[in-house]
């Protein structure tokens, strides 16, 4: 009985701490989803060079897109024109950091997990991108390469004669005159529909953020705390950490994050729970960056749409990147003495009685969010069953 009562204490503290965090990542990344179009996404990874693989990258690392999110994503800038290696980029960077997550990762495991965590997923991502580019497309960069000299020779040869601008004619007198009757009713039309337009943006904000956001990373964010909960309740620390911190820590963390469907910001909680049981923070890395970029829904769809060569070198990728960064991360900890930056034994800080009082707040709003789309699920299973009975009944 008190292993559980200590479970929930485990799970609620770690609840109270990710909360404010998660709450500010889920509207940043609201906003983000709001003022980035998918058309700007197709036209700057378009093509296989470097400065597409590189942009893609960095797009798609604050897109708040989970690893199961991103695949319907991918795949639509695939089918759009988007090049196999920016494709690629776009799936690593995206699911391995976002707004959300690094916020949730400064409050669970410190402000050096908070930077590491955004620069390893878009490097790693470059990384992927220029594997496939030089492995997997040449023949697709040679034909497109060919295309782009063929139009050049078709632009040389074409007509340089310019058409003579369109006269001005008598018209745009008359329309100056209407203008200076309809100036101010033009004007406060404007003013309107700026503010109703300004309305539905903030409105598309929060409804996407509570709403198709938040569904789509709750179930595997209570998860992720609930497993971190257990770690930290029942989990020996002798039982993680006989691995040693070398390869073998690392590639048994890689094994567990590939086939499971968690994004960034769900894996938190679970690397709190690592670091808890004594895992060093170079594999607690090479988790965070394996588990949210690779599963295998992403893998089929890698498979189906680029072939088992892009796919195998997305995975090589993936895991050694991970294992590099897991390495560099070991040596930077004991060589520069940054302990004091990761969150010891994952515990939570000490907050003045004002804060804790935001942080409960923000806790009992993210608990309010969640209940609601519950209870929107519920409904909903509710009225198709009703509707089947209805039509079979």
């Amino acid at each position: 009985m008190s292993d559980i009562i200590l479970l929930g204490q485990n799970f609620l503290a770690l609840f109270v701490e990710s909360a404010p965090w998660l709450l500010l990542g889920l509207l940043v990344a609201g906003i983000m989803h709001e003022l980035v179009p998918v058309s700007f996404l197709e036209k700057h990874m378009g093509s296989s060079s470097v400065g597409s693989i590189s942009k893609a990258a960095i797009i798609g690392a604050p897109l708040p897109l989970c690893s199961c999110g991103v695949i319907p994503a991918a795949l639509g800038l695939r089918r759009s024109g988007a090049s196999k290696s920016s494709t690629v980029s776009f799936l690593v960077s995206t699911p391995e950091t976002g707004v959300d997550s690094v916020s949730v990762s400064y409050a669970l495991l410190g402000p050096l997990y908070a930077i590491v965590r955004p620069i390893a997923a878009v490097t790693s991502a470059i990384y992927a991108g220029l594997m496939v580019r030089f492995f997997a497309e040449t023949e697709s960069i040679a034909a497109q390469e060919k295309q782009q000299e063929s139009d050049h020779v078709s632009s040389c040869c074409a007509s340089k004669a310019k058409p003579e601008p369109a006269p001005v004619t008598s018209c745009c007198d008359s329309e100056e005159a209407h203008s200076h009757g309809t100036h101010s009713h033009g004007t406060h039309s404007h003013k309107k529909n700026s503010t109703t337009t300004l309305i539905k943006k903030t409105s598309n904000v929060f409804s996407y953020a509570s709403g198709k956001l938040l569904e789509d990373i709750v179930m595997w964010l209570l998860i992720g705390l609930a497993l971190a909960a257990a770690i930290k309740t029942w989990v020996p620390t002798d039982f993680l950490t006989q691995w040693g911190d070398g390869i073998v820590a690392m590639l048994v963390m890689a094994l567990i994050g590939i086939p499971m469907y968690i994004c960034a910001t769900a894996s938190t909680p679970l690397a709190v729970g690592f670091l808890a049981a004594g895992l060093s923070p170079g594999a607690v890395l090479v988790f965070l960056m394996a588990g949210p970029a690779t599963n295998v829904s992403t893998m089929g769809m890698i498979k189906q749409e680029m072939g088992v060569r892009t796919l195998a070198l997305y995975l090589f990728s993936v895991i050694s990147a991970s294992l590099c960064f897991g390495y560099a991360l070991n040596y930077l900890v004991s060589s520069l003495s940054l302990e004091t930056m990761i969150k010891a034994q994952g515990h939570m800080h000490e907050h003045g009685a004002g804060a804790q009082v935001v942080y409960i707040m923000c806790a009992v709003l993210l608990a309010g969010l969640m209940l609601r789309l519950g209870v929107k699920k519920i409904q909903h299973y509710r009225q198709n069953q009703q509707q089947h009975s209805a039509c079979c009944g």
